[in-house]
C-alpha cells in the first residue's frame, strides 16, 4: 500500500465520515432517557457514556480538530483537520492537511465535496475543483467499512447503547483547559455493522476481535470534548491481493469546542464538481493508486 493510498484513505473518510457518524441518526433509537435500550440496570459510568450521545448533539454545533496518524510497512502518514460541524443534521466545512498536501472538505445533505490541492487536482476531470462523493451510497457499497478506507471515529455514534460491562471509568484530567472524566469503552464491532451480519464477520477478521476499544473524554455537562480510537487492521484479501497479511495501525483524535458556534455550509456549484463515487465504490475506498 502507497503512501498516497493512506494519505487518500485518511483525508476522505477517515476524517469527514467520523463526524457524519457522530451526527447522522440524531436521537434515532433512543428511549426517552436518552440512552438506547439502557434500560435501569445501567451503571452510573455506562448511562454517562450513552447519554453522551444525545447530550453533545444537543448542543446544535461546535468547533472540532480531527488528528489521525496511520502506520503500515514503515510508513507514518499523518493528517490534521479543523473546521466546524452541524451537530444535528451533520453538515460541516474542514480544512484537512496531510503531507503537505491540502484539502478544502464540506459535507452536506450526506455528500462529501472536496478541494484538493497538488498532484491531487490531477484526479479531476475537465478541469473541474470539487470533488463530489455520496456517502450513504458508499457506506451501501461496503467500501466503506470492507477496506484500509474504513471509518475509524464511527464508534463514537454507537456509545448510546454500549453495555454496562464494557465501561471503564479512567479518571478526572483537563482537556484543552476543560475539566473532563476519562472513560475507556469497548464497542461491539456487531454495532458498528449496523446488523449487517457479513460485514461484522468481515471486520472481526480484519480487527481480529469482536470489540474495539475506544476512549471519551466528557465534560462536566456530559458532552463528548475528545475521542480517541486505535485500530490495528488488516487488508481484505479480495481488496489487496496479497497484502492481506500487510496491518494498518491507525490513531485518530477528535475533538470538540465552542458548542453552538455559527456553523454555514453550502455545497459548491454543481459546474464544478465531478462526481467520484463510482470510483471509490470500484477502487474499494480510495481514489489514489496502490504501488
Amino acid at each position: 500500500m502507497s503512501r498516497a493510498r493512506i494519505a487518500t484513505a485518511l483525508a476522505t473518510l477517515g476524517l469527514v465520515l467520523g463526524v457524519s457518524a457522530c451526527s447522522n441518526d440524531s436521537g434515532g433509537g433512543a428511549d426517552k432517557d436518552g440512552a438506547a435500550g439502557a434500560g435501569s440496570s445501567a451503571t452510573p459510568k455506562a448511562r454517562a457514556v450513552q447519554d453522551a450521545y444525545r447530550k453533545t448533539v444537543a448542543a446544535d454545533s461546535a468547533r472540532m480538530t480531527v488528528t489521525s496518524e496511520a502506520v503500515t510497512e514503515g510508513q507514518k502518514v499523518t493528517a490534521h483537520g479543523n473546521g466546524v460541524v452541524d451537530l444535528k443534521d451533520g453538515a460541516s466545512t474542514m480544512t484537512v492537511t496531510s503531507q503537505g498536501n491540502r484539502i478544502e472538505q464540506r459535507v452536506v445533505d450526506g455528500i462529501l465535496y472536496q478541494k484538493p490541492s497538488g498532484s491531487q487536482r490531477a484526479e479531476l476531470p475537465g478541469g473541474k475543483s470539487w470533488m463530489r462523493i455520496d456517502l450513504k451510497r458508499l457506506a451501501r457499497s461496503g467500501s466503506a467499512g470492507r477496506t484500509d478506507a474504513s471509518d475509524p471515529a464511527e464508534p463514537i455514534g454507537y456509545v448510546k447503547s454500549v453495555r454496562s460491562g464494557d465501561v471503564t471509568r479512567i479518571g478526572e484530567e483537563t482537556v484543552d483547559g476543560a475539566a473532563t472524566t476519562h472513560y475507556r469503552v469497548n464497542v461491539p464491532v456487531s454495532a458498528l455493522a449496523k446488523g449487517d451480519t457479513a460485514q461484522a464477520q468481515e471486520l472481526s477478521r480484519q480487527l481480529g476481535s469482536t470489540k474495539l476499544p475506544v476512549d471519551l473524554w466528557l465534560d462536566d455537562q456530559g458532552r463528548m470534548r475528545q475521542e480517541r480510537v486505535r485500530m490495528s487492521m488488516k487488508p481484505l484479501a479480495q481488496r489487496t491481493p496479497g497484502k492481506e497479511n500487510t496491518r494498518v495501525t491507525s490513531t485518530t483524535v477528535l475533538k470538540f469546542s465552542d458548542f453552538g458556534t455559527d456553523v454555514e455550509v453550502t455545497p459548491p456549484a454543481a459546474a464544478d464538481t465531478a462526481d467520484m463515487t463510482d470510483k471509490l465504490v470500484k477502487s474499494g475506498g480510495s481514489t489514489a493508486q496502490s504501488g
